[in-house]
């Protein structure tokens, strides 16, 4: 295979994102029983994860008793994304 002429270069966010990606393939393929990997190893990339995508939390929206929240729309909006 040719070499590519023109290189992708990605910033230090991108390039942690696509580390904790093949980390997350390489632990679901363990989990699948497909790749052996050690518990150290499966602690150490957990916490590589970890620092690098963040976990997704519940949130409750609650308002006054007299005052409930109510949805008046949802929508979707597309914007640039600020990192770029």
């Amino acid at each position: 295979m040719a070499a590519r002429i023109n290189k992708i270069n990605h910033d230090e966010k991108t390039k942690r994102l696509i580390a904790a990606s093949q980390l997350l393939n390489r632990l679901t393929a363990h989990g699948n029983g497909t790749v052996e990997m050690t518990p150290s190893q499966v602690q150490a990339a957990k916490i590589v994860i970890a620092k690098s995508i963040p976990d997704l939390k519940q949130m409750e929206l609650v308002g006054d008793a007299d005052r409930p929240i109510a949805i008046q729309a949802i929508r979707r909006e597309i914007v640039e994304n600020p990192d770029n």
